[in-house]
């Protein structure tokens, strides 16, 4: 049973600090993220009920914090399956004795790349991106190195509403060959691209859980597909540059603090994310310290 506890006077309701079943969840912001306590994730990948309350909350809040979470790689893996089958990353690779928990290791012999400092949501060049993710630190720099998470829902609902008017309906290509595959040779790219056709996505998708209404364009995403209409183009400048103003500007909105949180990481600690409703950031401002993470992603659906 749910028991609420005192609010600050005025706060806003999702401000408030309350408990769910043993659980302790203290929202960190006003739009997005919640860090949890008394709650193991090893326990959770064995009790249904225990996990149907973490379940319930991260709809909620799109993004959970937890920390001191010693758990195994086995268990790791067997908490992100209670969600969904797990998906292997082409370029990352898995874990060998735990296929679908991905090592996102960052040291001083690590190849420079910037993809995970960039707003971005999961996949999303997959006819089915990830449904969300669990993300454990095994290693963090002393100071450095955290990721902020943005909730895309919101991003929507405050849109201008011509802009919300003009965009719905609206279609768009995500590549990995654009991105993942750019610094592969020419051939090796190719057969990526052969693997992974570019995905076409709606801008605006619709949760499949809770309905909302989410701003669905990131770092992956090229161009627009049918934008080239006669209620858009009177002229060639209406459609280059003008849809690409406009795909940047969508793009742009992920950057607004207003719908983020941020996350400073500590050995064993865990995010666990919707990847359909929100973007994140990995920040990399921790050279020449050490980071390692894993990372377990799960298999998603086709956006509507």
């Amino acid at each position: 049973m749910e028991k609420t506890l005192a609010p600050p006077e005025g706060a806003p309701a999702l401000l408030r600090a309350h408990s769910r079943g043993s659980i302790k969840v203290e929202p960190l912001t006003c739009t997005i993220g919640a860090e949890l306590a008394g709650v193991n994730l090893g326990d959770a990948s064995r009790d249904d009920d225990l996990f149907a309350e973490i379940k319930a909350l991260l709809l909620q809040y799109k993004v959970l914090f937890l920390r001191d979470q010693d758990i195994t790689r086995a268990e790791h893996v067997a908490f992100a399956e209670r969600f969904g089958p797990l998906e292997d990353h082409p370029v990352a690779g898995s874990d060998p004795d735990h296929p679908g928990l991905v090592r996102i290791y960052k040291d001083l012999d690590s190849a420079p790349e910037h993809y995970e400092n960039a707003l971005h949501t999961d996949g999303t060049w997959r006819e089915n991106p990830s449904m969300g993710a669990v993300l454990r630190c095994v290693e963090s720099p002393p100071v450095g190195g955290d990721t902020i998470w943005v909730n895309m829902a919101e991003a929507h609902r405050r849109l201008p509403e011509h802009i919300r008017t003009q965009i719905q309906g609206l279609r768009a290509r995500h590549s990995i060959e654009a991105t993942f595959g750019a610094v592969i040779p020419q051939e090796k790219r190719h057969a990526l691209k052969a693997q992974f056709p570019d995905a076409e996505h709606p801008v605006v998708r619709t949760h499949p859980e809770t309905g909302e209404q989410i701003l669905f364009v990131n770092a992956f995403t090229t161009h627009f597909v049918n934008y080239h209409t006669p209620g858009n183009v009177r002229f060639g400048q209406d459609y280059a540059p003008g849809a690409g103003l406009l795909l940047n500007y969508l793009i742009s909105q992920a950057a607004i603090p207003e719908y983020q949180v941020r996350w400073r990481w500590t050995p064993n600690s865990v995010a666990i994310w919707d990847n359909r409703s929100t973007q994140h950031y990995a920040v990399q401002d921790y050279w020449p310290a050490v980071r390692r993470m894993e990372r377990a992603g799960i298999v998603g659906d086709r956006p509507f």
